[in-house]
C-alpha cells in the first residue's frame, strides 16, 4: 500500500471518528426549551440544542414526554382527541415579521413575536391512538404497543 493511500485512510478514519463523536455528543447534549406557545390543540415549542439525528429526536421525545406534560401541559388534545406539537429551532431568537417565511405567535405583542421557520421535529397522534413523528428523513409511527415503524420517506 502506498504512503499516500495510508495517509488518506488515516485522515478519512479520523474525520469519520470526529463526525461520529460530534453526532453522539449533539444527541446527548441538554435540549433547552425556550418557550411554549399554545393555540387550541397545537403546541409550538421553541428549542435550542435539539438532537440532530432522527433517532436522537425520537429518543429525546420518549425520554421527555412526561416532563413536557407535567411542566408545560403538552400535548393538549382538542375535543376530538387529536394533538400536534411542532418543535422549532429558536435560532437567533424572536424577530420582527419582515421576512417572508417566519412563524409569528398571536400570544405575544409585536413587533418581535416571530421566529424563522426552522422546524426540527413534530409529534402528533392519529385516530387509532398511534403517535406520528415527522423528522428530516420521513415519518415514523409508534403503535400503541410501542413498536416504531417508518411509514414515509
Amino acid at each position: 500500500m502506498g504512503k499516500n493511500l495510508k495517509v488518506s485512510l488515516i485522515v478519512l478514519s479520523l474525520s469519520l471518528l470526529t463526525l461520529a463523536s460530534y453526532v453522539s455528543w449533539s444527541d446527548s447534549t441538554s435540549v433547552k426549551i425556550i418557550a411554549v406557545h399554545q393555540e387550541e390543540n397545537f403546541s409550538e415549542v421553541l428549542v435550542k440544542n435539539f438532537p440532530i439525528t432522527d433517532a436522537g429526536k425520537i429518543k429525546w421525545w420518549l425520554k421527555n414526554k412526561e416532563l413536557l406534560k407535567n411542566k408545560y401541559n403538552i400535548p393538549r388534545p382538542g375535543e376530538n382527541g387529536n394533538f400536534y406539537i411542532n418543535f422549532w429551532d429558536f435560532g437567533e431568537g424572536y424577530k420582527k415579521l419582515g421576512k417572508y417565511d417566519r412563524r409569528c405567535f398571536a400570544d405575544m405583542k409585536p413587533p418581535k413575536n416571530c421566529i424563522d421557520k426552522t422546524a426540527v421535529f413534530s409529534v402528533e397522534n392519529d385516530r387509532d391512538g398511534s403517535i406520528l413523528f415527522t423528522v428530516y428523513d420521513g415519518v415514523y409511527r409508534m403503535e400503541r404497543e410501542g413498536e416504531l415503524k417508518k411509514i414515509k420517506d
